[in-house]
Order: structure tokens, then sequence, then C-alpha cells
């Protein structure tokens, strides 16, 4: 398999159109534990990855995987995915959900391989990811991560 360059994560903020207010970041923007529907949408993703059998060995790991701490910014580079626009539906919806006290799900995470150049995968929580970014790039994020090996 040909290796491709990793995407660029874009972080210049000017360019994106602010259309939410900003948001003062309370102390705490985060839940201690994920949701429980955050586990079925992270199998659904993970299936398009692997098996379905895989897929639900996986998040069986992601449930009893402890919680992480980790920079937005080091989550999306090392997903190498772009960060959505602040007008993204959910990431408005997630920062308005910020503003209005309340906290957001922990993502659920796949580790990456260095070795072979195959990001970290975000089963569940990129929005989440994004939203966090435009409130802080160094927020630190809770997360479940897990190894692909099954």
């Amino acid at each position: 398999m040909a290796k491709t360059a990793p995407k660029k994560v874009d972080t210049d903020k000017s360019k994106a159109a602010p259309t939410a207010a900003v948001v003062p970041v309370p102390i705490m923007l985060w839940q201690s534990e994920p949701d429980n529907h955050d586990y079925p949408a992270a199998e659904s993703y993970l299936s398009l990855l692997t098996t379905t059998a895989q897929a639900k060995k996986l998040v069986a790991r992601l449930k009893k995987a402890p919680i992480v701490m980790h920079p937005a910014k080091d989550i999306l580079r090392s997903a190498q995915l772009d960060l959505l626009p602040m007008d993204d539906a959910a990431v408005v919806r997630d920062i308005t959900k910020v503003a209005q006290g309340m906290k957001l799900s922990p993502v659920l995470i796949m580790r990456g391989d260095y070795t072979t150049g195959t990001p970290l995968v975000i089963a569940d929580g990129y929005h989440r990811v994004c939203s966090s970014y435009h409130l802080s790039e160094n927020e630190l994020i809770p997360c479940r991560i897990i190894d692909a090996t099954i």
C-alpha cells in the first residue's frame, strides 16, 4: 500500500467565518464518562473499517479502557483530520451545549501506528473534538483509547 502524505490540519482560525458568539469556556467542559449512545455510534463507524464482529470486540474494549486526557490539537493532528468550521451544524450544537452549561461526552479513540503511517481513529466524538478546539486548542479532552489489535 502506497503511503500518502498526511493531511494538514488547517489551524488558521481567521479563515473560518465566525457565526457563533464567543463562548466563555467553563471550568468543567467534560463529563466523566461517555454517553451510552456513543458506543453504538462508535460500533457503527468501526464496522465500516472492519467486520461487525471485530467492531463489537473493539467497542467492548473501549467500554473498559481508562479515561486519559489529550489536547484537542494533538487528537486532530494524530487523526490527520481537518478541523471542522465553527458553522458546522454539529459543532454549533456542541458549542451551544457548552454555552448553556452542559458537559460534553468524552471521545472514543482507536490508537494509530506511526510505524505504518496509520492515523488515530476517532470512533466517536469528531465534532466534539472540533468544538473543543474552537473553544481552546489546548483544551484537554477526556478519551477512552484502545489499540487496534483485537
